[in-house]
């Protein structure tokens, strides 16, 4: 656990359960745009930032990418006490930040000024922040920066790089798109298709029909989701899912669907793209966020605007 002393706990929010609630952590430059102040850090140093940053305390940072996200999870948590005040499995949002408490100011005062309900502010001076992931029972990690996101991989913990980029706001509800191998899934298809190429990966998928795919990095955060899915109708729901996937539907698309029944992961909608762009299908769903493993997906889904997370295979 971080020392207390570099713990916030926001006292307007009501404090939650980990062993009960979804906990994201989202890292400062994930959630607002510090680009600008990122680059003043590197040229001038930590001491010139912090300078910055407590002349600046009052003066709201710009929404960064994964600020929409956050905000519906927000609009979710509402539709659940709605129907049952004394629900306890909710999205739980911590910042997690290098930052000293004292330029960590303009971060919580950022928060305030949005409405946005973060629990806590967790300012860590370790290298390796996500060491504290586990311990605050943190279910999913954003963060800018690729080696926190490798870090949190290895610990077992659900995470993706964000990227800064102009995010077309999505209105509700909260929708969240997966990518299918090496996200949901594990990569195990995806290395027969390096090394056998397509016809390979066809035959492989065919042969192990039957047999469920490994679990892949964002299946625990996946199945979190679902959780709190099951509580709605599809009617009802404040959250939709896809999966958004480059499989083939006819050749490669009944492993997979059969996978989810196997897990209990419902999803809204699958679309099987058979190696198309996935943009256009993305500019169609808007969803708050899109997770995928292929960096060409990503541009992609940045061309249309659609706030996107990279979960690496190559730490």
């Amino acid at each position: 656990m971080a020392d207390p002393e570099s713990t916030v706990i926001n006292t307007n929010v009501k404090q939650k359960d980990p062993s009960e609630a979804l906990v994201i952590a989202v890292t400062t430059r994930a959630i607002f745009n510090l680009e600008e102040e990122h680059k003043l850090y590197l040229e001038k140093g930590k001491e010139e930032y912090a300078r910055h940053q407590q002349a600046n305390q009052d003066k709201p940072l710009p929404p960064g990418t994964a600020f929409a996200f956050i905000q519906a999870t927000q609009y979710v948590n509402e539709k659940i006490l709605e129907s049952n005040p004394a629900a306890k499995d909710l999205f739980d949002i911590l910042v997690l930040s290098n930052n000293s408490p004292e330029s960590g100011v303009r971060i919580i005062n950022s928060a305030k000024h949005y409405g946005l309900e973060i629990s806590k502010f967790c300012f860590v001076s370790d290298e390796d922040s996500t060491q504290y992931l586990k311990s605050h029972g943190v279910k999913l990690f954003l963060s800018a920066d690729r080696i926190d996101v490798c870090n949190a991989l290895r610990r077992g913990v659900s995470a993706a790089l964000v990227f800064q980029q102009e995010v077309q706001a999505p209105s509700t509800p909260l929708r969240v798109v997966f990518d299918g191998d090496a996200v949901l899934f594990s990569s195990e298809t995806d290395q027969v298709f390096q090394e056998q190429g397509l016809e390979g990966a066809v035959q492989y998928e065919r042969a192990m029909e039957a047999v469920p795919m490994g679990e892949g990095p964002l299946k625990a955060f996946a199945m979190h989701l679902g959780k709190i899915r099951k509580k709605f109708s599809q009617e009802k729901s404040p959250i939709r899912t896809y999966l958004v996937t480059a499989r083939s539907g006819r050749d490669m698309g009944i492993r997979a669907i059969k996978t989810l029944r196997e897990w209990g992961l419902a999803i809204d909608e699958a679309f099987f793209m058979d190696g198309a762009p996935k943009g256009p299908i993305l500019a169609q769903i808007q969803p708050h966020i899109f997770f995928d493993d292929g960096l060409h997906n990503i541009q992609g889904a940045q061309d249309v605007g659609v706030p996107s997370a990279w979960v690496p295979s190559c730490c």
